[in-house]
């Protein structure tokens, strides 16, 4: 915030002319007067008025909360009973939680005069009163309109949690008591019926945290989690540090505790004869269980759970550089260097090959009929159509030849494929347009996509060379959505994870609630679970009760592990919050009593990865009034205004279940209600003084008649008749007196 041009803050401009800020003044109090609300003309006609109180009784009102436009939106704000010694503004601001000051706000604060995104609100004879401020009217009162837009001065709502606030002005900055705030959402938003406020960590923050290191597969090369059997394949080399047990081969482990369940670590070699070998890459599942993997140097071999050897054959040509499912069952396509071949699995016959200018390995879109073939060393994508297993485009790869091989893979959701390529992705849409480059700490070695939740996991190696400052021996998993490549979880190191034994691998459950990570470094598999801090999915509202009704206050919460909910209360007006004792469940029951009117309720929810509260709900208590159902029995009345109004004694429910309330009198003589005033089944005699009217208690919880002395009042509603601007200046007067009255009742009660 900055104050005028020319001036310090809290230093008057220069030529304000006082009787232009008395008019200004007057100008408000008689529209007051008049019943007519300042800036009533708005055109905010999305979502529902919203209500909230502040820390000394501060009364705060938006015109509309939620489906506001994004572009912009015009919104009425109303408060009553703020103090008439500090300045606000008001604004659309980010909203930091409870004692914090809200901000950065759309348009800064306004301190011109002119901004129509804020609005400054100063004490009547304020200096600034006029062209750059308003004044409050009686009781502490504005109504103005502003301007909001979803994002703006660095401000995003789609990001981060926003509401409309009241908070002091640059004056009194760090004066916490002017702050209210009201959640507002723009359309595709809904914050306020859920999400609600994280502590430590943002509602419903995803991250993955190790759950077991499974270390009974050798040195794991690549992994597959079978889509029938949920078996965890292995494809292994044997682990240097472990002489006595050569571990090559293909493992097959229990995913949920890494118990080995099947161990084939024989394949025919070049002559047919089976021998021990290595599962270099596993190219995709067989029906039911079992996996197709290339053994080394030119083998293709399949096999399940609990073979005891490979079958397989042995290819004739250069080494193997990457295989995958082909077109049909029954084949594989492999990569021998730049060569492409798609080969019968049970002969080793190729049924067609293709030569490309270079590369050693691809990633196959079997949905959209295409493979993607890299060259890391020339710095091109090739794109073969498989229908016709030719070329159909070729494309330059970001950074020129010679990158550092990572990986190829495709989303089958939307066809794209990813490149890692050194310390970044690239990300090339299904016609091989460049659409995304994502950068990264470590060397990109594997990604895995899970089509369940539109999740993208990639897993970064350090280089492994701790002479090299940007080394530190840990690698990354990293977690992006494939439609906006926004991160989805919070990054997790995995430390030991380095590129000097291999590549690292990985495999995702379906649903993302599981992820394995190879380190053949270490000759292990990490296990992640997913987390998630909890996320509020149903939120409490305002309520208000009668003294005596049971309430209730509910409110929900989802999360990894499934939160424990605890209800908190405020008698300060969210200054400072207690638990409710026992109260740790969805649902919050209690008799509302007047002594809790103005109290604030939230419920907090915390699990292992973070804690997040509903918004501050608001319970108003009134009075109980006769006629309303149910036994409870009436409390003495307030007195107030002479004889006042008294609650009668046998105000307890009669034969109909209904509690009544005693008569209101007011005026200097006594008069009894006219007929029908005594309630026969526990009701009270309502009497009148004066030219006051009064109605009765009805019989059997009828609507009795009120006696007419003195002119002009209602008899159905024992109201007097007055004229608009009588009436707007009671009300004033009225809401001033009510406010009194709640802070009396909630002064000092717990």
């Amino acid at each position: 915030m900055t104050s005028t041009p020319g001036t310090a803050p809290g230093t008057p401009p220069g030529g304000q002319s006082r009787l232009r800020r008395r008019a200004g003044t007057a100008a408000v109090a008689a529209l007051l007067l008049a019943g007519i609300p300042v800036g009533a003309a708005v055109s905010a006609d999305a979502g529902t008025p919203k209500t909230a109180t502040g820390p000394q009784g501060q009364k705060l009102t938006v015109s509309a909360t939620t489906g506001l436009d994004p572009a912009q939106q015009k919104v009425r704000v109303q408060g009553e009973g703020y103090g008439l010694t500090t300045g606000i503004y008001v604004a659309l601001c980010k909203d930091n939680g409870d004692n914090r000051v809200p901000s950065p706000c759309l348009g800064g604060a306004d301190m011109s005069g002119g901004s129509k995104t804020s609005q400054w609100i100063v004490p009547p004879g304020d200096p600034y009163e006029g062209d750059l401020a308003q004044a409050f009217g009686p009781g502490g009162t504005f109504d103005v309109e502003i301007e909001i837009a979803q994002t703006g001065d660095g401000l995003d709502c789609a990001e981060v949690a926003c509401s409309v606030v009241t908070r002091a002005d640059h004056r009194a900055a760090g004066d916490r008591t002017q702050d209210v705030r009201i959640p507002v959402a723009f359309a595709g938003q809904d914050p306020g019926d859920g999400g609600g406020e994280g502590v430590d960590v943002p509602a419903g923050t995803v991250s993955y945290r190790s759950a077991a290191d499974f270390t009974t597969a050798g040195k794991p090369l690549d992994l597959l989690l079978h889509p029938d059997s949920k078996k965890l394949y292995v494809g292994a080399d044997n682990l240097p540090d472990t002489a006595d047990v050569d571990e090559r081969g293909l493992h097959v482990l229990n995913p949920e505790n890494g118990a080995s369940e099947s161990w084939i670590s024989q394949a025919p070699g070049s002559t047919g004869a089976l021998r021990a070998s290595a599962a270099a890459r596993i190219a995709g599942p067989l029906p039911g269980d079992g996996v197709v993997f290339n053994y080394p140097l030119r083998g293709v071999g399949s096999a399940k759970s609990g073979d005891e050897a490979a079958t397989g054959v042995w290819l004739a040509g250069s080494t193997i550089t990457d295989i995958a499912p082909g077109t049909t069952p029954d084949t594989v396509l492999v990569a021998q260097g730049a060569t492409l071949s798609e080969i019968e699995r049970a002969t080793g016959t190729a049924t067609r090959s293709l030569t490309l200018p270079g590369g050693t390995q691809f990633a196959a879109d079997p949905e959209r009929k295409a493979l993607w073939y890299t060259d890391f060393t020339a710095g091109k994508l090739h794109r073969v159509d498989l229908a016709s297993f030719t070329v159909s485009g070729s494309f330059d790869l970001p950074g020129g030849p010679g990158g550092m091989a990572g990986f190829t893979e495709t989303d089958p959701a939307t066809g794209a494929v990813w490149v890692g390529v050194g310390r970044s992705v690239l990300v090339f849409d299904a016609a091989g347009t460049l659409v995304k480059t994502l950068l990264g700490k470590d060397l990109a070695r594997d990604a895995a996509f899970d089509t369940a939740s539109g999740r993208a996991y990639v897993v970064w190696q350090d280089g492994g060379d701790l002479s090299d400052p940007a080394n530190d021996n840990n690698g990354t998993l990293t977690v992006y959505g494939t439609e906006d490549f926004a991160v989805a979880a919070q990054d997790l190191s995995l430390p030991g994870n380095h590129s000097q034994a291999g590549a690292a691998s990985l495999a995702v459950e379906p649903g993302g609630a599981t992820v394995f990570v190879t380190s053949p470094a270490e000759g292990k598999i990490t296990k992640l679970v997913r987390q998630v801090s909890p996320l509020v999915t149903r939120a409490p509202a305002d309520l208000t009760a009668k003294e005596g009704e049971e309430v209730a206050l509910t409110a929900e919460a989802e999360g990894t592990p499934e939160p424990t909910v605890r209800w908190q209360v405020s008698t300060d007006g969210a200054q400072t919050w207690k638990d409710v004792e026992g109260a740790t469940e969805s649902a919050l029951t209690f008799t509302a009593r007047t002594a809790q009117d103005g109290y604030r309720y939230r419920a907090e929810f915390r699990n292992d990865v973070g804690t997040t509260r509903t918004a501050a709900v608001t319970l108003t208590v009134t009075a109980a009034t006769g006629g309303d159902t149910g036994g409870d029995v009436g409390g003495n009345g307030d007195t107030s205004n002479g004889a006042g109004s008294t609650g009668g004694d046998g105000s307890t429910g009669g034969d109909g279940g209904t509690q009544s309330s005693g008569g209101s009198t007011t005026g200097d003589s006594d008069s009894t209600g006219g007929s029908g005033s005594t309630g026969t089944s526990g009701g009270s005699t309502g009497t009148s003084d004066g030219s006051g009217a009064t109605v009765g208690g009805g019989v059997a919880g009828g609507t009795g008649t009120a006696a007419m002395s003195g002119g002009g009042s209602l008899a159905a509603t024992g109201a007097t008749v007055m004229s608009v601007t009588l009436a707007a200046a009671g009300l004033v007067g009225a809401g001033v007196l009510v406010h009194r009255r709640a802070r009396r009742r909630t002064e000092g009660a717990l």
